[in-house]
């Protein structure tokens, strides 16, 4: 595996600071932010001082029961070949569900959920994970995710998992050693045990990053400095293998440039004095049928995402409590995410942006991007806010805002003419996503 060296997250609003930064190795930066066109002049710049730049994607779900949908990794590819990038990442993680496989609406998470650790989930990740190798132009590596919840029935450990899959597939891992905490927090699962099942001679290359504990809940915010207890997991799996590169994650809250330096001096100081040590592995025997699996998974799934999303009920074996958190952490994530996506929306709203927003998104499960949620959300206020608790309703001067926001985006219409215009709206996207154009997941 080429090696990377220190690398830090390439967000738009710390671009500068990040050309400066001093040993800064290699980037990577988010592949659906990212348009092979229009390449932003900060990663040329990096590009043409030779610093190697990742596309990390967040949208391909790679671990749910439909197959890779073929217009996403085309534009996977694409961002790979525009960045000349020596490989891309995705995640093990599913982001939709519903549709064909289980007859029901199709739902969208918008942000990274669990498979199950089973052999179905695991048979049916094989099979995507070969269909992305195929179609991607440089290597593959995929990322253990963040949880807030563990899926009752599961066969396998987290390292016993990864180490079938890497032995299936070939791919290579993307280890977060963040992720590793959270789940030690979150689902009592040893960071220690996961890195002696799993094959770390597989790692491409390793996250580090920072969250908060709430009502002894670990977030993974990637807003907070990177805490002790993670760099600990990272001189743990220093002294079991030398990663090809270690990358600095911040998305939120950015601190000055001189902070997030002195954190990738402390990531530098925590590889080099990891002592070594030898480990082993196990390994489980597994079956192969994706057909079947994928109906298996798709159900549970689907069920999983409805009861987080649309106020279905809980699945058995689930510990409902923490399927709350992750249901409003959810919703959270739909509204910060609409705010970037539509940041006129907060400014025309003001204070009543939030509630509003999580009062539409608790009724309405968002199905096609956030792009399209935020469209939806500006029409369901125009054509509901009359029927809104106080704290929610936007004001006269919102409403008019908000009205030329929407007619700007969406052409300009009677009130009556919107139900067609939802209909044409629909078929749109339809023929979209048939001819592969992406959303954002």
């Amino acid at each position: 595996m080429e090696r990377l060296g220190t690398g830090i997250g390439w967000r738009p609003e710390i671009a500068e600071a990040v050309e400066a930064m001093p040993g800064v190795e290699w980037v990577e930066a988010v592949a659906e932010n990212v348009c092979p066109g229009h390449v932003p002049d900060s990663l040329l710049r990096l590009r043409e001082r030779g610093v190697t730049v990742v596309p990390h994607g967040v949208s391909l779900g790679l671990g749910g029961a439909d197959r890779p949908d073929a217009g996403r990794l085309a534009d996977l590819a694409a961002r790979a070949e525009a960045l000349g990038s020596p490989l891309v990442t995705e995640h093990i993680a599913f982001v939709r569900a519903g549709g064909a496989l289980t007859a029901s609406q199709p739902l969208e998470a918008g942000h990274l959920l669990p498979v199950p650790r089973t052999l179905d989930a695991l048979d049916v990740l094989c099979e995507n994970i070969r269909a992305a190798q195929d179609a991607l132009p440089v290597p593959l590596a995929v990322e253990n995710i963040a949880a807030l919840f563990s899926w009752p029935g599961e066969e396998m450990t987290e390292g016993q998992f990864l180490y079938e899959l890497v032995e299936r597939t070939g791919v290579r891992l993307l280890i977060d050693v963040a992720n590793l905490h959270t789940n030690h927090v979150n689902r009592g699962e040893d960071p220690a045990k996961a890195l002696t099942e799993l094959p770390v001679e597989a790692i491409a290359y390793v996250h580090v990053a920072g969250g908060f504990e709430r009502d002894g809940v670990w977030h993974d915010s990637h807003a907070h400095p990177v805490p002790r207890p993670v760099l600990d997991i990272l001189a743990d799996l220093a002294s079991r293998v030398s990663p090809p590169g270690v990358l600095l994650e911040r998305d939120e809250n950015f601190p000055a440039p001189e902070e997030l330096e002195r954190e990738l001096a402390e990531i530098g100081r925590t590889l080099t004095t990891a002592p070594s040590q030898d480990h082993a592995v196990r390994r489980v025997t597994l079956a192969d049928d994706t057909t079947a699996a994928r109906h298996r998974l798709a159900l549970a799934q689907a069920s999983l995402l409805s009861s987080l999303v649309a106020g279905t009920p809980a699945p058995e074996g689930f510990d409902h409590a923490r399927l709350k958190v992750q249901g409003r952490a959810l919703f959270g994530k739909r509204a910060d995410v609409v705010a970037k996506v539509a940041p006129e929306l907060p400014v025309i709203l003001g204070s009543a942006y939030r509630p509003a927003f999580l009062s539409y998104a608790r009724s309405r499960p968002m199905t096609g991007g956030y792009r399209r949620d935020a469209l939806d959300f500006a029409e369901h206020l125009l054509d509901a806010g009359q029927h809104m608790d106080a704290g929610s309703r936007p004001d006269a001067g919102a409403r008019r805002g908000l009205e030329r926001w929407w007619r700007e985006r969406s052409g300009p219409m009677p009130p009556s003419a919107r139900p067609v215009a939802r209909l044409a709206r629909a078929a749109r996207s339809a023929l979209h996503r048939a001819r592969g154009v992406p959303e954002l997941a």
